[in-house]
């Protein structure tokens, strides 16, 4: 691809991370990311990407490849990683995103898609099947099978995907907004996978007995 194309498409994804993060995947307008990327022509985002999904494509596949090489290393402990270990793996490169302000926009991005990881049907999206992320969602599951039925499994993996990406898009719109952050990064990262792994790790609900008539 040619330079002058590759910078544009470097623009036209970093506008769309702010808008998406802002306005909403849906409630973005394309011509507000066409001219916060500085380009004059209002079908830039057609040209390059062809479309609003594939320019969200190419936001979702450039912050999971930043992750993947995070997660990678990971692949020799996960087959024995225990629960508490799993969550760790999972949510470390995740809020690594915190750092940065294109990666605080991911994040704000991801609690809108949360709903659609797939990770409750056991079909991962398009987006994280074949990842390493997979893999150690699949472990996560696995973990909890020995005390759980597989859609309770499924469904708890589901709740973690919710809940951590929503702690982390309000911790990422709270630091966009300057407030200031009364726990640092790593102590934040420490007690989110406390608390992930303490819910991971409840007791199931047992219908209560009925009462003899």
């Amino acid at each position: 691809m040619p330079r002058d194309a590759t910078r544009t498409r470097e623009l036209l994804v970093r506008a769309g991370e702010r808008r998406f993060a802002r306005d909403g995947v849906s409630g973005a307008r394309l011509a507000d990311i066409v001219g916060e990327a500085h380009q004059a022509n209002d079908s830039a985002v057609g040209y390059h990407f062809g479309s609003r999904e594939g320019l969200l494509r190419a936001i979702v596949d450039k912050h999971m490849a930043a992750m993947e090489d995070a997660r990678a290393a990971s692949m020799a402990r996960l087959p024995n990683a225990d629960l508490a270990e799993v969550v760790d793996l999972v949510v470390g490169p995740t809020a690594a995103r915190l750092l940065s302000p294109s990666g605080r926009d991911f994040l704000r991005i991801t609690e809108q898609l949360a709903g659609y990881s797939g990770v409750r049907a056991g079909r991962p999206a398009l987006a994280i099947s074949g990842t390493v992320l997979a893999a150690q969602l699949a472990r996560l599951e696995e973990v909890l099978r020995d005390r759980l039925t597989r859609q309770a499994a499924r469904e708890r993996v589901g709740a973690l995907v919710t809940f951590l990406t929503a702690s982390l898009a309000e911790r990422a719109r709270s630091v966009e907004a300057g407030g200031r952050q009364r726990v640092a990064h790593q102590r934040f990262v420490d007690d989110l996978v406390a608390m992930l792994t303490a819910a991971m790790e409840a007791r199931a609900s047992v219908p209560a007995a009925r009462a003899p008539r």
